[in-house]
């Protein structure tokens, strides 16, 4: 769990290292970003449940969420999840087959 991280630390780390990630090839950084900067509040916010306990609460909220600029939730919910996943720590199937700089916290 990475609770005392900042959104500016993981804004850079994202920078650096998104386009490892398979959803992202032929994306800009800036297409992704609103989905890790939701990813990384809502994992602060909902630390302790799964992914799959509020990825529907999240999908509506997303709607909502002011920082979404243009993107849909099918436009960044890999990178929400991935997003979550690293703040809280969590894995599932689905990003364990992702990059191994994924571990690279």
């Amino acid at each position: 769990m990475a609770t005392n991280r900042t959104w500016t630390d993981e804004d850079s780390w994202w920078r650096d290292n998104f386009d490892s990630r398979p959803y992202a090839t032929g994306r800009k950084y800036e297409d992704l970003r609103p989905g890790y900067l939701y990813g990384f509040e809502a994992g602060k916010h909902h630390m302790g449940r799964a992914w799959n306990e509020v990825e529907s609460d999240l999908k509506t909220g997303w709607e909502k969420f002011e920082g979404r600029g243009q993107s849909t939730w099918e436009n960044v919910k890999l990178a929400v999840r991935d997003a979550w996943h690293r703040i809280t720590g969590q894995r599932d199937l689905d990003t364990s087959k992702m990059s191994e700089s994924a571990d690279r916290f």
